[in-house]
């Protein structure tokens, strides 16, 4: 197309403000932040009934997906642990992650150890559930499949109930798997808990939590 000789001096201005206005705007346009770290620690008192009543405890470290754990006491008492995974997670009404972790234990036992958290989310109802398996190296016999499973609801926006369902041998006893209510609040940054497990029954084991997020 041709342009006429008088508009020649603005059709060359403007050939040079477009490239010059398109690197001011990129410029002004805000990049990517980068994904802040976030933390968390959760400490809990167990009471056993038939046994030794103990402590333990789990932090966590997020940036983004990528994801660092480490756990105290949560194998068996005086195991140590650590793991580092990556989350995948994704949906608006109903939401889902998925974490594969590896890891290793340390302490009265030594192990390597691969992990897997989850959790599903629809409206006011959850499921959360982690498990490892705790492989050692030379005792085939000892290793062992851990788990705990949490089926939530909430009625009010800091108020969580549901059922708890877990996989140890932590207690010692004849029971592998223990079952039984629990409920949580949320005040601020702080969450408190109480999972009552094997409720009625002589194998009784109450578990108490709190846990802050920052």
């Amino acid at each position: 197309m041709k342009v006429a000789p008088h508009l020649l001096p603005l059709a060359a201005l403007l050939a040079c403000a477009f490239p010059v206005a398109a690197q001011e705007a990129a410029k002004e346009a805000p990049a990517d932040p980068e994904p802040a770290w976030t933390f968390g620690v959760t400490a809990y008192h167990t009471d056993v009934r038939a046994g030794s009543n103990y402590g333990s405890g789990i932090a966590v470290a997020d940036r983004g997906p990528l994801h660092f754990e480490a756990r105290i006491n949560y194998e068996s008492v005086g195991a140590r642990s650590a793991f580092v995974g990556w989350s995948f997670s994704g949906g608006d009404e109903f939401k889902w992650m998925f974490r594969p972790l590896v890891g290793g234990a340390w302490g009265d036992i030594k192990a390597f150890v691969p992990a897997l958290e989850a959790s599903l989310g629809y409206k006011q109802f959850d499921f959360y559930t982690e498990a490892e398996y705790v492989r050692l190296k030379n005792d085939k016999e000892s290793r062992y499949l851990y788990a705990w499973t949490e089926v939530g609801y909430k009625p009010l926006d800091w108020l969580r109930l549901g059922l708890v369902v877990q996989r140890t041998r932590a207690y010692g006893g004849d029971r592998d798997i223990q079952s039984g209510p629990f409920a949580q609040a949320t005040v601020g940054q702080f969450t408190f808990g109480g999972f009552w497990f094997n409720p009625g029954s002589g194998d009784q084991v109450f578990v108490a939590s709190v846990g802050v997020a920052f």
